[in-house]
C-alpha cells in the first residue's frame, strides 16, 4: 500500500510565564465549575488564560454546532498570544471537525494541544500535516498535588520544556503482560484506539517508524477485534517501531477471550518492541506524556521516556 511521505514537523515552543492558554470544546459540552477551576489552575502556574466564546455550548451531545467549535479551535489556532490550546473535555464530536482545522497556520505558528479521547484525532490530523505538539492527558487531581508527588508527570513541566521525561509502567495494568523485550525509538503517535481507526484513510498519519499508542475505554471486545483487524489488514500499521500500551478500561471478556489474548493475536506478528501496562488512559491514576517528541520505549526495564533535546 502507497503511503504518502510525512512532511517536516514543526513543534511548539515551551511556554514561559505570562503566555496565554485557551479552554476550547471540539467535542462534548463540558462542566462549567471544572472548566473554571482549571482556568484558575493554570493561572496560579503563572500563565494567562481564556475561554473560547462557544465552549459552554450545548447542542445533544455536542458543544455546540460543527462551525462553532471548529471556529474556537481555528481561533486559538490564529491568536498569536496563545501559545497552547485545552480541550475542556473528550465525548464525541472532534472527528467532525478534525479535517477542517487551519493547518496552514498551525505550522506557521505551532502550539501545544493537550486532551486525549475523542481529541486524539485532533492531535494525529496535525501530525499529518506536519504539527506536532499534542499532550496525550488532561488536568487531573493530581496537578492540585504538591510538585513532590511521587510518580507523577508534571503537566506544568511538560508545557514548559523539562528535555526529559520517564513513564513507568504499572505492573497492576493487565496490558504490563504483553510486555516483550527490546528497545524502540522514534516519535510517540497515536492514543485512542476508537479515535486511531476513525482516522484512517483521511486524518490518520504515516505512522512508519512511530511508536503508537493505543488506549481504549467502555467499547467492546468485538469493537476493538474490527477496528485493530481495519488496521492490520489495511496495512496502517506496517512499518511501527513500536507499540505501547496503556490502559483498556471498562473492556468486558466474551466466554475465555480478554482483551489481553485479543491484542497479542494482533500486535504480536508486528514483530516490534511492546511495552505494555503504561499509565495513560481513562483509568485511576492516569497520567499525561508529550507526544511526536523523539521517545524510546525500554521493554526490558519497563519504561518510556520523551528526550526533547533529540531530533525526531
Amino acid at each position: 500500500m502507497i503511503r504518502n511521505i510525512q512532511p517536516q514537523i514543526v513543534m511548539p515552543r515551551p511556554l514561559e510565564p505570562g503566555d496565554k492558554i485557551r479552554f476550547v470544546s471540539p467535542a462534548s459540552p463540558p462542566n462549567r465549575e471544572d472548566v473554571e477551576a482549571s482556568v484558575a489552575l493554570v493561572e496560579s502556574w503563572g500563565f494567562k488564560a481564556d475561554v473560547g466564546p462557544h465552549a459552554y455550548n450545548k447542542l445533544n451531545y455536542l458543544a455546540g454546532t460543527d462551525d462553532e467549535r471548529l471556529c474556537d479551535f481555528n481561533e486559538a489556532l490564529k491568536d498569536p498570544q496563545v501559545r497552547a490550546i485545552f480541550a475542556t473535555r473528550g465525548g464525541k464530536g472532534s472527528y467532525r471537525i478534525a479535517d477542517r482545522l487551519d493547518f496552514s497556520r498551525a505550522r506557521r505558528d505551532p502550539k501545544f494541544l493537550v486532551g486525549f479521547s475523542d481529541v486524539t484525532i485532533l492531535q494525529m490530523a496535525l501530525w499529518k500535516q506536519g504539527v506536532g505538539g499534542g499532550i496525550h492527558g488532561a488536568l487531573n487531581a493530581a496537578d492540585w498535588d504538591a510538585p513532590e508527588s511521587p510518580g507523577r508527570i508534571s503537566l506544568k513541566d511538560l508545557l514548559t520544556g523539562q528535555s526529559e521525561v520517564g513513564l513507568a509502567v504499572d505492573p497492576a495494568n493487565e496490558t504490563m503482560s504483553l510486555t516483550t523485550c527490546g528497545v524502540a525509538d522514534g516519535p510517540l503517535v497515536g492514543g485512542n484506539l476508537d479515535m486511531i481507526a476513525t482516522a484512517a484513510g483521511w486524518a490518520l498519519p504515516n505512522l512508519n517508524g512511530c511508536i503508537v499508542l493505543i488506549e481504549a475505554v467502555n467499547i467492546y471486545l468485538g469493537q476493538i477485534d474490527r477496528q485493530l483487524s481495519m488496521l492490520i489488514k489495511g496495512g496502517f500499521l506496517d512499518g511501527v517501531a513500536g507499540v505501547a500500551l496503556g490502559q483498556f478500561t471498562g473492556i468486558k471478556p466474551s466466554g475465555t477471550w480478554t482483551i489481553v489474548d485479543l491484542l497479542r493475536e494482533y500486535l504480536s506478528p508486528l514483530d516490534v518492541p511492546i511495552l505494555g501496562g503504561l499509565p495513560l488512559g481513562h483509568d485511576v491514576g492516569a497520567q499525561r506524556i508529550a507526544m511526536g517528541f523523539p521517545t524510546r520505549i525500554d521493554a526490558e526495564h519497563g519504561i518510556l521516556t520523551i528526550n526533547r533535546q533529540r531530533q525526531i
